[in-house]
């Protein structure tokens, strides 16, 4: 179950970023970034409850989720503006 709920997230990870050759550098951007702040809050939450290494992969996870959305927002709103250019 433990090695279950440590792979889950990063394997959604790996799913969602492998299709970044395509997204924009915002997509990018926010993924990377989102990776890094949930990692780091989620090793602190963890570490709460004994289980830092797990916090950590589950909040990189969630976080380039995020990150990566919001991102991706980010460029379609540029792509509207500049008209695909």
């Amino acid at each position: 179950m433990k090695k279950i709920l440590i792979t889950t997230p990063a394997v959604i990870v790996a799913m969602a970023l492998s299709s970044c050759a395509d997204a924009g550098p915002n997509t990018q951007r926010g993924a990377a970034t989102g990776a890094l702040i949930g990692a780091g809050a989620g090793a602190i939450i963890g570490n709460q409850s004994g289980r830092a290494l797990e916090g950590a992969a589950i909040g990189a996870g969630s976080g380039a989720l995020i990150g990566g959305a919001y991102g991706n927002a980010r460029d379609q709103e540029q792509r509207r503006y500049y008209g695909g250019y």
